[in-house]
């Protein structure tokens, strides 16, 4: 099976029936998405695009990039989704380094990220179109050279680069097997109807699209496609679950939790929704507790997944929470054919209570990072000939079995000769009922020692005292643990896929 077949086989079953509906309020039945797409593959084909090639896409989130998804993949090609509104040195640069033969691009913004690739020259072609949408699409191709052939990877179906620490994105691959393997486990999880209405809020560059652009076509159901613009304006969201009765949503916390603070989400008959997904970062308790007492019908999923394992734990969230301020939603158990080992350094399983390093291995688990071997030989382990994919994450097994995360690695310090999770104190901070939002990073001040900085948005009218949040503090942390320094913002800084954007507040700072 590979992730096309999906819409064909929902075509041949129901070609009447709606598959996408965007923004704008366009729609496109089966049979017209199978169409566009074995349009869209022809036209590839005919600029030479062959079985294993990378053709990027750099396209705001439309029916026609969705029927560019699957025409890139009937032609036998992976495809590469960048941020649209990146800057096109970033997008540029991602195309050259995975040897794209052709980019689907927006005649926007065509000629500015031609100008940034590499491995030319690139000629302009028209993109075959479906239906009238107020955007215009070209491809971007070139001529194949001899290295070309080296890149083929069996199986591959996309690409998602992610921030990489050497200051340059890296590539994920996925295969279609890997892909499905996820894509299964939802179908066997949540039982979608073809009366389903999903939404896609992430944007395709964002890990979270999997589920959202191929289970419902999986199942004959209806994708509502959410566009940048519409995704970040929270009283839009509830309006748009109410027209198009959405009954599946999936997206990041901090965008349900924006729906809770300025959606009015109360005002919208949102009653259709039967299951709410989140994943992608912690939920604090608090802003959950608030969006379940406004949605108290659907069944809530707590996913957890780095890119480079799809989703392979989940916890099904109870209908009471427990009334426990230091409760954290725990991540669940293994899903997606995938199995877990909380480890030591040396790959040992902690005893039981204790934290470890989260490792994962099975059926969802990525192939590799393009073309990046020494990150390849880190990030894989292998224990008793299992090859295992380290996730960086520090969790401990609860006795109910359950997995429960405490904090990135790489976001562990030592001060004063304790350990301190970084993680640890944003949760803290999380609990203040007027502090919505909360970051924390630590600075290296030389000989002055360490600094852990707090940023927090806070929502009632004054900002408090210092005092005030060193008292709340040492009520909620231990006193090695306490930030140096507190600095409110009017927001956070934010990713394109809605998580913090750490690097960005870094420069801020």
């Amino acid at each position: 099976m590979r992730l096309e077949e999906l819409v064909s086989n929902s075509a041949r079953r129901t070609p009447g029936a709606v598959a996408a509906i965007s923004s704008a309020g366009q729609t496109i039945t089966y049979a017209g998405l199978d169409d566009h797409s074995d349009r869209v593959s022809a036209a590839l084909r005919a600029l030479n695009v062959q079985a294993g090639d990378r053709v990027g896409l750099c396209l705001r989130k439309t029916i026609n990039a969705l029927g560019a998804v699957f025409g890139v993949l009937k032609a036998g090609a992976a495809y590469v989704p960048v941020d649209y509104s990146a800057p096109a040195e970033r997008n540029g640069y991602i195309f050259s380094n995975c040897a794209a033969m052709a980019i689907i691009v927006e005649r926007a913004v065509a000629d500015e990220l031609q100008a940034k690739l590499e491995g030319g020259p690139w000629a302009m072609h028209e993109f075959p179109m479906a239906g009238e949408e107020p955007v215009d699409f070209v491809v971007l191709a070139r001529d194949r050279a001899p290295e070309d052939q080296s890149g083929l990877v069996e199986g591959l179906a996309y690409i998602l680069y992610t921030s990489g620490s050497t200051g340059q994105p890296k590539g994920v691959m996925h295969s279609h097997k890997t892909a499905l393997a996820f894509v299964d486990w939802v179908s066997d999880e949540f039982q979608p109807v073809a009366s389903d209405r999903f939404s896609s809020h992430a944007p395709f560059h964002f890990d979270l699209s999997i589920l959202d652009i191929y289970v419902p076509l999986k199942h004959g159901a209806s994708v509502v496609l959410i566009n940048s613009e519409t995704g970040k304006q929270p009283a839009r969201l509830p309006e748009l679950i109410e027209k198009h009765r959405i009954t599946i949503w999936y997206s990041t916390p901090s965008i349900l939790r924006l729906i809770v603070d300025f959606g009015k989400p109360e005002t919208r008959d949102c009653s259709s929704l039967r299951i709410v997904n989140f994943a992608g970062e912690v939920f604090p308790t608090k802003h959950l507790r608030g969006l379940m007492g406004i949605w108290p019908k659907p069944v809530y999923y707590n996913l957890y997944g780095p890119t480079e394992t799809n989703v392979c734990t989940f916890f099904k969230v109870p209908s009471q929470i427990p009334d426990d301020a230091d409760y954290v939603l725990p991540i669940g158990k293994a899903c997606s054919g995938d199995t877990l080992l909380v480890a030591e350094p040396d790959n040992t399983p902690v005893s039981p209570g204790s934290q470890g390093e989260l490792l994962v291995s099975g059926s969802s688990v990525m192939l590799n990072y393009w073309k990046l071997p020494e990150h390849n030989s880190a990030a894989f382990t292998d224990v008793d000939g299992i090859k295992w994919y380290r996730t960086g994450d520090i969790v401990m097994e609860l006795a109910s079995g359950d997995i429960k995360f405490v904090g990135r690695r790489d976001r562990m310090v030592k001060r004063r000769g304790f350990r301190v999770e970084l993680g640890e104190i944003e949760a803290a901070l999380h609990k203040h009922p007027s502090i919505p939002e909360a970051a924390v990073l630590a600075a290296d001040m030389g000989e002055a020692g360490l600094e852990i900085r707090a940023y927090y948005v806070w929502s009632d009218e004054a900002p408090p005292s210092l005092l005030k949040l060193k008292k709340f503090c040492s009520q909620n942390l231990p006193y090695y643990m306490a930030p140096d320094k507190f600095v409110c913002l009017p927001e956070l800084p934010k990713t394109s896929t809605d998580k913090v954007d750490y690097q960005r507040l870094k420069e801020i700072a």
